[in-house]
């Protein structure tokens, strides 16, 4: 496997990575946004209605027809965070030329398919229809009642609301439920203005070979349009510690209580300054063999469930645990005690082997499916150099007992949230 950068226009970038082993090719628009609360409802709207509609297939049944028409290629659509960023994907996947029936290329009917999603889309007098819209506001909406109805995935974005109140990373990917329905076909149509402008954009192909003039063709699109402002993606900020540690306590009606924990690094940024953080929060609360699995949650059982992860972006860690009521406090004094094992060095070579292995063997799963691989290089784009999981596999297994402690040390309590009964 291998890949390579085409620089198209001023912050347009082309990625190729070669890997035969897919019988189909994958095509990706990821697309690079501040986050802002002005902003963030509309732009994350954009990749779903670009996805449903066009002006040459101006309903969902046209365009299904088209996909059928290219033996059943599949659309996608999401809204992420990227460190203090939007990240906008979209893309489709289509069998490889080799083997249609026909002899017309379906890669390239794919990717003219793909940029008339993009460059013309289905608007009129400078709005999107409002059919459209209101559809897509609908689902926004559901999701984000949803993502409330599921405790452990509202409890860790109130920590993150919290943790990061009145700075970027503190914003909802998706925007909330007012900011949404504030969304209309005029301030959509703008933000798809601005996001042509001046959004930084990684162009994606996983596959056997890039289309003919595939990117080319993006150049051509991209060179008719003012670029200005570009958005500098290296820009995102670490986390800070915090004096006092900040405490916040919800309650709704619950049987079972969140304690979500937040803590900050000294270590952050790109593969190659904060990799030493991913083993130590691996140690910390990774595999069955973390710390707080085998202590916290099944030697005390403190916890229905505890474990670790890391944004190494932010420099952020957390810690998530399920626990009843009365044993909130004992937990959070027992993951603390557990961290500070591991800043001591109190870990032992299984722990430490295990974690690197996992790790490893994680990386290694990325070559089984196009769409991780597509993932994982939409979110290496702000990294200096270009890594494949196999590199980064390398580069893990590298890391000594002296790094962990190290990366460990710069590890502190930030903010703790829990959600509790009323």
């Amino acid at each position: 496997m291998s890949q390579k950068f085409v620089e198209l226009v001023d912050g347009v970038r082309g990625l190729f990575v070669r890997n035969a082993r897919f019988k189909t090719t994958s095509l990706s628009f990821n697309i690079y946004l501040p986050l802002s609360e002005e902003t963030v409802a509309d732009f994350a709207l954009l990749p779903f209605i670009l996805t449903s509609c066009s002006k040459k297939y101006p309903d969902f049944s046209k365009l299904n027809y088209k996909l059928n028409k290219l033996y059943g290629a599949s659309l996608s659509a999401s809204t992420e965070k990227f460190g203090d960023y939007q990240l906008l994907r979209m893309g489709i996947s289509v069998i490889n030329d080799e083997y249609a029936l026909s002899e017309e290329s379906l890669v390239n009917e794919a990717s003219s398919l793909m940029r008339k999603l993009i460059f013309e889309p289905n608007v009129e007098n400078g709005e999107f229809l409002e059919c459209d819209v209101e559809r897509e506001k609908r689902k926004a909406i559901e999701h984000i009642r949803g993502e409330v109805s599921e405790k452990r995935v509202y409890a860790k974005k109130r920590l993150i609301e919290e943790m990061y109140k009145g700075k970027p990373y503190g914003i909802s990917k998706c925007g909330t439920e007012e900011q949404v329905a504030a969304v209309t076909g005029k301030t959509l149509y703008t933000a798809w203005q601005k996001m042509l402008k001046s959004a930084f954009i990684q162009v994606q192909v996983i596959g056997a070979q890039v289309p003919e003039r595939f990117f080319d063709d993006i150049k051509d699109a991209f060179s008719a349009i003012e670029r200005e402002d570009i958005t500098d993606i290296k820009g995102t900020a670490g986390t800070s510690h915090r004096k006092n540690v900040k405490v916040v306590t919800d309650k709704m009606q619950v049987a079972q209580g969140k304690l979500v924990m937040g803590f900050s690094s000294t270590l952050y940024g790109d593969d190659d300054k904060s990799l030493p953080l991913m083993i130590a929060t691996d140690i910390f609360g990774g595999g069955p063999y973390s710390r707080l699995f085998t202590n916290v949650r099944e030697k005390q059982s403190l916890c229905y469930y505890c474990s670790a992860g890391s944004v190494r972006a932010k420099g952020l860690v957390t810690v998530e645990s399920g626990v009843e009521f009365a044993n909130a406090e004992k937990a959070e004094k027992e993951i603390l005690a557990q961290l500070d094992a591991v800043k001591n060095g109190e870990f032992s070579d299984f722990e430490f082997e295990s974690s690197i292995k996992s790790i490893c063997d994680s990386l290694g799963s990325y070559d089984d499916s196009q769409n991780s691989l597509d993932l994982w290089y939409a979110l290496k784009a702000a990294n200096s150099e270009i890594y494949s999981p196999e590199d980064i596999a390398e580069k893990i297994k590298a890391i000594t007992r002296k790094d962990v402690i190290s990366a460990a040390k710069g590890i502190k309590l930030n903010t703790v949230y829990k959600l509790i009964g009323e």
